[in-house]
């Protein structure tokens, strides 16, 4: 049968699998993407992480933007499964929407998929011992926050021309909870902004981290943050292409594809959707989905915001599809830890 994962790794991390093999010890940070549904495949691979390798782990970053902080923010918990089964339910089962929804609509349902992440409960004390949880957020600048159209178009032209140029309309604030962050994302250009999460913003936050423009209304003006608009962490960091060099160790990166993109507006630009090999990613492995294994998932392929188009109002159908492919991405989770337990570093590909 063919294999249910591919491994892409940056040059020191498969020089760290050749020479160390790999162990909870030696994981710094655990990326999550943003890309709304398709982070649902990952929910077995979350559970055996939170079941086996976390509480072996003395200290790790936990950090992700959008579906990807919702994730992280569960497996922070120290009841992990229970906030991960909550993530499922309200993900899955509670996104039923009419013919069109408003943003407005939109916003108060995922208001109540990331309320599901903590239970309504304060996180922060919530969180296991040495974990470093952040939530990425983007927050709207000048004509952006204007929340049109119009303004969106020109965001998109200015990162169209240049990443840098993203700048001038979003700044990513990160909120923070638990250990000490040792990930510095701060000489990207983006003039990041660290909050305490707290009990007072979290929902917020969690919350922003996923509201997508024009499709869901933004969070305003977040307690203990800049005042402003907050949109979807991925719009600045889709992929989560950070500075995890500075890291000691390795990052491990389950993924739903195997490259990293920048930014939620590169994903339509071909030279920036599957960039080449970059400094920031020498320490980390993605472990991703192979085509043998997508091929086995309804309707050949990841859960993704597109369904909600596709099966319109058969809530029913995309229910019974998406926790099937939730099912059979077990498959994928545990063939990803057998060889996370003994890694053969000839299966590697460069990332």
């Amino acid at each position: 049968m063919a294999s249910a994962i591919v491994v892409h790794a940056g040059e020191r991390a498969r020089l760290h699998l050749a020479e160390s093999g790999l162990a909870p010890a030696h994981i710094a940070c655990i990326p999550a993407a943003a890309g709304g549904p398709k982070g649902l495949a990952l929910l077995p691979f979350d559970r055996l992480l939170a079941r086996e390798w976390l509480p072996r782990m003395p200290a790790v970053e936990l950090i992700g933007a959008s579906i990807g902080a919702w994730r992280m923010a569960a497996l922070a918990h120290r009841d992990a499964a229970a906030a991960l089964d909550r993530l499922q339910h309200a993900y899955v089962r509670e996104q039923n929407y009419g013919h069109k929804p408003s943003p407005a609509q939109v916003a108060t349902v995922c208001r109540g998929v990331a309320r599901a992440v903590t239970d309504g409960a304060e996180l922060a004390p919530r969180l296991r011992d040495g974990a470093a949880l952040s939530v990425i957020t983007a927050r709207a600048r000048g004509p952006l926050q204007s929340n049109t159209r119009r303004a969106f178009g020109r965001t998109a032209l200015d990162n169209l021309l240049a990443r840098a140029r993203l700048a001038r309309h979003l700044q990513r604030v990160v909120f923070h909870a638990g250990a000490t962050s040792r990930l510095a994302p701060e000489a990207d250009g983006f003039d990041t902004q660290r909050v305490e999460l707290t009990h007072a913003n979290q929902e917020d936050a969690l919350l922003a981290s996923g509201s997508i423009p024009l499709i869901c209304d933004p969070v305003h003006d977040i307690a203990d943050a800049p005042p402003g608009d907050y949109w979807d962490g991925g719009l600045i960091d889709y992929h989560l292409q950070l500075p995890y060099a500075q890291l000691p160790g390795v990052v491990l990166y389950p993924h739903f594809v195997p490259w990293v993109t920048p930014g939620w507006l590169d994903k339509s630009l071909p030279w920036r959707a599957r960039p080449g090999a970059h400094a920031w990613l020498a320490n980390v492995i993605v472990i991703a989905p192979s085509a043998a294994m997508l091929a086995r998932l309804p309707n050949g392929k990841l859960p993704d915001r597109n369904d909600f188009y596709r099966y319109g109002l058969d809530h029913a159908a995309r229910i019974r599809d998406w926790e099937r492919a939730i099912a059979e991405m077990q498959r994928y989770a545990d063939e990803a830890f057998a060889w996370m337990a003994a890694p053969d570093p000839s299966v590697v590909q460069p990332l």
